[in-house]
């Protein structure tokens, strides 16, 4: 959609809106953790939220952050994310690039799937809290696979996005 409204829509064009597609996706320190956060693209808006919050709140809280951008130039937010991962050694940002990573680039080149999640994941118990967002197919995905490796679905919340139109 953003490319789309930054290079597409003009003044004047219409648009419908709807609101986010998910569940209640918010985290407070009372919920606990650990935090195993999933996000792709843009989806990692709201994670960001989390970890600025996070930050403040619950330091040392373990946390994993994994990431999927197309490119490492698309890396949403990439210098909050080095900045708490450099100041919290209780927070791991781990990055997979799906289109083109440059010489040198040590980390996953690919989507995220059951192996990659295997590898970074906390394990199931003690029962960590997973917060996927992004594009709908990956959300799911990711959420099938938390449950394959054990995690109790009321510990996986989604929030999601499709194509424009999609429900």
């Amino acid at each position: 959609m953003s490319p789309y409204l930054t290079e597409v829509a003009r003044p004047g064009d219409r648009f419908e809106l709807r609101g986010p597609i998910g569940g209640y996706f918010v985290w407070a320190t009372d919920r606990g953790g650990p935090l195993f956060l999933i996000g792709a693209g843009p989806g990692i808006a709201p994670l960001a939220s989390t970890l600025a919050y996070r930050s403040e709140a619950a330091a040392g809280l373990p946390t994993r952050l994994l990431y999927s951008a197309r490119t490492e130039e698309g890396i949403i937010f990439r210098s909050h994310l080095n900045a708490w991962a450099k100041k919290d050694p209780a927070l791991a940002v781990t990055v997979t690039l799906t289109r083109a990573a440059p010489s040198g680039w040590s980390g996953y080149q690919r989507r995220i799937d059951l192996k990659m999640l295997r590898d970074v994941a906390f394990p199931p118990t003690p029962a960590p809290l997973a917060y996927v967002c992004g594009p709908t197919s990956m959300v799911e995905k990711a959420a099938d696979h938390l449950i394959s490796l054990g995690y109790p679905p009321s510990r996986i919340f989604t929030e999601r996005f499709g194509r424009s139109g999609e429900p």
